[in-house]
């Protein structure tokens, strides 16, 4: 890797996090450039393939949130065109994405997950298909887009779930609630970060407290017990390996502490493009250990490659 390195990267895109993935990459860019990369900056669109094509990048930093940079998609055009990139791969980025299938393969290695149903909205939105308290969200969105907690006083679920311009698919998924604190640990450099606790200040961790300054506060390191924060750490490591991931990701928990030992924790999601905005999770993460955030960066593009 050379201060020469062209490096593509990629923002933006037609999610519903778009904004916060234009945040993302404008300030990993600015990283590169104070580190001396030829950086362009890439708003994707529908013609990326022939964008990148024209452009010939030697490595594409993916800061993409949501689909298409998400779940698979850009990975397999970047594969195609046989460029380098960041983060996981083809299939982990697609299992990830699906929050249903990666809560199986997770279950099967043994990392706790919540129980939950996979429904169509039409489905969900007739009568309660749980007993309350439960959640619904979609099983292909990011950054809490679209989630409902459904509580004992609703007589019914969301009337939301009718409108006729729903933007989140009609595949559905219904979690029964869990009660607790919110835990978030990250991949780094192969090794499981320290423990944060969100504190939403906010009615709960939705797109508006996690990107919205003073909307949550997070207090690292988590103030748990110690076997259970590091019990996070290994169900961390162990959640990114059951799903194939490369590079940077960030396991997301809840943590009941009512619950004696560590039978309160369950693992919510896996993130495989999480946030590098200025109220991130993973560069506070990496920051705490050492690791400011332009080194993190251009981690991230030396640890690029293909067939991840």
């Amino acid at each position: 890797m050379t201060a020469l390195q062209h490096v593509a990267v990629l923002m933006g895109g037609w999610s519903s996090e778009r904004e916060v993935s234009l945040r993302s990459g404008a300030a990993c860019a600015a990283a590169l450039e104070r580190k001396g990369y030829r950086v362009t900056r890439i708003d994707v669109q529908r013609d990326i393939a022939t964008v990148l094509q024209n452009l010939k990048p030697d490595v594409a930093l993916v800061m993409l949130h949501g689909k298409p940079g998400e779940d698979g998609t850009i990975q397999g055009v970047l594969e195609t065109l046989g460029i380098p990139y960041s983060h996981s791969g083809v299939l982990s980025s697609s299992l990830a994405m699906r929050k249903d299938l990666a809560k199986t393969v997770m279950a099967t290695a043994g990392v706790p997950v919540a129980e939950g149903l996979t429904l169509t909205r039409a489905e969900i939105a007739k009568a309660h298909v749980m007993v309350p308290p439960y959640v619904i969200k979609p099983v292909a969105d990011g950054s809490s887009v679209g989630v409902f907690i459904v509580t004992e006083d609703q007589a019914h679920p969301p009337q939301e779930l009718f409108r006729d311009d729903w933007p989140h698919g009609e595949e559905l998924l219904v979690e029964k609630y869990i009660a607790g604190r919110e835990l978030t640990c990250a991949v780094i450099k192969g090794e499981a970060s320290d423990v944060i606790e969100i504190v939403p200040l906010l009615k709960f961790y939705d797109y508006e407290a996690k990107y919205s300054k003073g909307a949550s506060k997070h207090v690292l390191p988590a103030p748990v017990l110690p076997f259970v924060y590091q019990e996070v750490r290994r169900l961390t490591l162990a959640a990114h390996g059951a799903l194939g991931c490369r590079g940077v990701s960030r396991a997301d928990f809840r943590y009941d502490d009512r619950i004696e030992g560590t039978g309160g924790l369950v693992c919510l999601e896996v993130n495989t493009q999480p946030g590098m905005t200025e109220t991130s999770l993973v560069p506070e993460l990496a920051g705490y250990a050492g690791v400011a955030f332009d080194e993190l960066v251009q981690w991230m593009v030396e640890d690029a490659s293909l067939d991840r």
